[in-house]
C-alpha cells in the first residue's frame, strides 16, 4: 500500500521531463531515474499489483521519499541522471565501469596555456580532450601538435609586466624549436592564443580548419616574400596530410557522427563507442555496465550515450545504432543503417564490443572459476530453452559390433564438468541384435528406476546421442516411470549436430562455435569413449575365452597370465616354446605350441 505522503507527491508530479530520486526510511537515496513524463513514469512504479522483476518489487517496498527535478528536454534528463548516478552511486542503479584508466590531453586555463597529457581530470577551467584508448595514438597527436604549433612547457608566471620587464630568459626548448619564446616576447600572446585555438580544432578532429589556417598562413608568408617561412607552413601541411592518411579513414562524405553498439548477458553489458570527425575515427572507447534491475539493451545504451556525451560533448548531430531507442534526442538524428559506410562502421563497433566482452569474461573467469561455470550454464539454459539451470546433466550412448555385445554408457556432468566417478555402463539384457531404440529404452528405464528407488536427485537435463528415434524411445521410458515432466531431454543427431526436442519434428540449429554446442559435443564424445571402452573390454574377455582357453590344458588363470605378459593373443601364438615356458612352464608351453602348429596334443587338464 502506497503511504499517504507518497501518494500526494505522485499526484502532484508534473507531466514534464525530469529526474526523480527515491529515498529509503533512513533518508538515503537508493535510486535515481529519468523520465520523459515524470508523472507517468513515477506512477508506473506504484500502479502495478505485481512487478515482473523481483528487484523492482524490492525497490518499491523500500521507497519512503521522492524528490524530482524538472528539465527542458529528455536529453537533459538523461545527462543529469548520469551525473547524479556517478556522484551518488545509489544502490539500485547500474554501475558504470570504464575498461581502463585512459589519459587525456590538457590545455591549461592560464596565460600562454600549456598542452600535456594527464590521467586525472581536475575541474579548474582547463580544457580536456580524450580520453584516449590508445596511448601511442595520443603521443602521436601530441607530437603533431608540438610540430605544428609549439607551446611552452615551463611553469613561469608569464604576465605582461614580467615579460616587459625582461625577468625571464629563453631556455633550451627555444633553441631546439619546441617553444617560440613568449617569455622574452619573441611570440606575442595573440599569436600564441591563435596557435592554441588551432590545437583545439586539431584535438577535436577538425583537421579541415587546421589545414585552412596553415594554408592562409603560407599564402601570407609567400605574399610577403618570406619564402622560407612559407616553406615551413607547407611542410606542416604535408605532415598533417600524412597524419590524416595514416589515421583510420572511413569516408570523407560521412561528416561528424557517433556510433554505439552493445553486447550483453544476464548480468552485464559491454558497450563500444566510436566518434567520427570528417571521415576519421578520432575516438574509441569501451564501457562495462553491471546490471542492477534487469535493464534492457536500449536502457543501457541510453546510459552509455549520456556517459560518452558528457566526456566528448553533445555537439554531434547524428548517432548510429543497431537498435531503436525509447527516447528522443532533440536535434540529433538516430540512424540504423542496413548498408554502406555507416553499416560498416556499426559492424566495426559491434566487433569491438564483442572482443571487449570476450576479454572481460576471460579476466573474470581467471579470477573466479565459478564465474565461468555460472555464465556457461546460464548460456546453456538460454540456448536450449530450458526452465532450470542444468547443473546436473546425463548423456547416453549405445555401442555394438554387428549386433553383438550391445552395451550402453551413461556419463554425468556436474556444473559443466565430467563427474567421472558417477559414470555408468550397462550390458543390455532384454534386446537381441542391433536395436538402438529398444536399447535406449531399456537403459533409460534401468538408470532412473534405480535412481528413484535410491532417492537420488534427478538431472535437470538428459542428452541422448541420436535423432528422433532414440529420443522417442527415451521419452517412452521416462513417461512409464512418471518423471517425464520433472526434467528436460534432448537428442543430438551426429551428422549435422542438430538438437531435437520431444514432439517437435524440426530440429534446433545452435551456432557451431557456441559454448553450449561444445559442451553437448564434449558429453556425447565422453559417452561414446566410455561406451566403446566397455564394449572393447567385453569383446576382449570373450576373445580370451575362445582363443586361449580352447587350448586343451589352458584355463582362465593361465590365459590371464599369458595376456598379462604378452598383451595379445597374436603374440602368444608367435612366441617360442622357451619364452612360453618361462611364463607357464614347459608342459603348458608345449601344449600351446603344438595346438597353434596344428598338432593334436595329448588329452590333459590344467592342474
Amino acid at each position: 500500500m502506497l503511504p499517504a505522503s507518497l501518494r500526494e507527491i505522485v499526484k502532484s508530479l508534473p507531466e514534464k521531463p525530469g529526474v526523480y530520486k527515491y529515498f529509503n526510511v533512513e533518508g538515503i537515496i537508493i535510486y535515481v531515474g529519468k523520465a520523459k513524463n515524470l508523472k507517468k513514469r513515477v506512477s508506473s512504479y506504484f500502479n502495478k499489483q505485481q512487478h515482473e522483476n523481483r528487484k523492482t518489487a524490492i525497490l518499491v517496498s523500500k521507497i519512503r521519499g521522492i524528490e524530482y527535478t524538472v528539465v527542458d528536454t529528455e536529453m537533459d534528463a538523461l545527462l543529469l541522471e548520469n551525473s547524479l548516478i556517478k556522484e551518488l552511486q545509489p544502490r539500485y542503479n547500474i554501475n558504470l565501469k570504464d575498461d581502463k584508466t585512459y589519459p587525456y590531453i590538457r590545455i591549461t586555463a592560464e596565460r600562454f596555456p600549456k598542452v600535456y597529457p594527464v590521467r586525472i581530470v581536475v575541474r579548474d577551467g582547463s580544457d580536456y580532450f580524450g580520453p584516449y584508448a590508445n596511448v601511442k595514438l595520443m603521443y602521436t597527436v601530441l607530437d603533431l601538435v608540438k610540430m605544428l604549433y609549439p607551446t611552452r612547457n615551463c611553469n613561469l608566471g608569464l604576465t605582461a609586466e614580467s615579460i616587459a620587464a625582461g625577468k625571464f630568459n629563453i631556455c633550451m626548448e627555444y633553441q631546439v624549436g619546441s617553444c617560440l619564446g613568449p617569455c622574452e616576447g619573441y611570440q606575442s600572446e595573440k599569436e600564441y592564443e591563435e596557435g592554441v585555438a588551432q590545437i583545439r580544432y586539431l584535438l577535436k578532429g577538425n583537421l579541415g580548419e587546421v589545414k585552412k589556417h596553415l594554408k592562409a598562413s603560407m599564402v601570407r608568408a609567400s605574399q610577403s616574400l618570406k619564402f622560407e617561412k612559407a616553406q615551413e607552413f607547407k611542410n606542416k601541411i604535408d605532415a598533417l596530410n600524412y597524419y590524416q592518411s595514416k589515421s583510420t579513414v572511413v569516408s570523407v562524405t560521412l561528416g561528424d557522427l557517433e556510433v554505439y553498439s552493445i553486447s550483453s548477458n544476464e548480468k552485464m553489458a559491454f558497450v563500444n563507442f566510436l566518434r567520427i570527425s570528417q571521415g576519421l575515427i578520432v575516438a574509441s572507447r569501451n564501457i562495462e555496465i553491471r546490471k542492477k534491475m534487469d535493464e534492457s539493451d536500449s536502457e543501457l545504451l541510453e546510459i552509455a550515450i549520456a556517459e560518452m556525451r558528457s566526456y566528448y560533448g553533445n555537439d554531434c548531430k547524428e548517432i548510429v545504432l543497431g537498435q531503436i531507442l525509447n527516447m528522443d534526442f532533440p536535434g540529433v538524428v538516430l540512424s540504423i543503417p542496413k548498408v554502406g559506410d555507416k553499416k560498416r562502421l556499426l559492424d566495426l563497433s559491434v566487433k569491438n564490443a564483442l572482443l571487449f566482452k570476450q576479454e572481460k569474461m576471460l579476466q573474470y573467469e581467471k579470477l573466479n572459476p565459478e564465474f565461468r561455470v555460472d555464465r556457461l550454464l546460464e548460456q546453456v539454459k538460454k540456448d536450449l530453452r530450458l526452465m532450470d539451470i542444468p547443473k546436473h546433466i546425463e548423456c547416453f550412448d549405445n555401442s555394438n559390433f554387428q549386433g553383438t555385445y550391445p552395451v550402453s554408457a551413461c556419463v554425468v556432468f556436474r556444473n559443466g564438468k565430467p563427474a567421472k566417478t558417477e559414470y555408468r555402463h550397462f550390458n543390455v539384457k532384454t534386446v537381441v541384435g542391433s536395436d538402438d531404440f529398444a536399447t535406449m529404452k531399456e537403459v533409460i528405464t534401468r538408470r532412473y528406476t534405480r535412481m528413484i528407488e535410491e532417492g537420488n536427485a534427478l538431472p535437470q537435463l538428459i542428452v541422448v546421442d541420436g535423432g528422433k528415434g532414440q529420443l522417442s524411445s527415451a521419452v517412452e521410458a521416462l513417461k512409464s516411470l512418471k518423471i517425464y515432466a520433472k526434467l528436460a531431454i534432448i537428442g543430438i543427431a551426429k551428422r549435422l549436430e542438430e538438437i531435437y526436442y520431444p514432439g517437435d519434428p524440426l530440429p534446433l540449429h545452435i551456432d557451431k562455435k557456441s559454448e553450449t554446442l561444445k559442451l553437448i559435443q564434449h558429453m556425447r564424445d565422453e559417452a561414446h569413449r566410455f561406451g566403446i571402452n566397455h564394449h572393447r573390454n567385453r569383446r576382449d574377455k570373450d576373445t580370451i575365452k575362445t582363443a586361449l582357453t580352447d587350448v586343451p590344458g589352458v584355463g582362465k588363470e593361465t590365459a590371464r597370465q599369458l595376456l598379462m605378459h604378452f598383451n595379445s593373443v597374436s603374440r602368444v601364438k608367435e612366441a617360442s616354446i622357451e619364452t612360453l615356458s618361462a611364463v607357464v612352464g614347459i608342459a603348458k608351453a608345449t601344449l600351446i605350441v603344438r595346438f597353434y602348429q596344428g598338432e593334436e596334443p595329448p588329452l590333459t587338464r590344467e592342474v
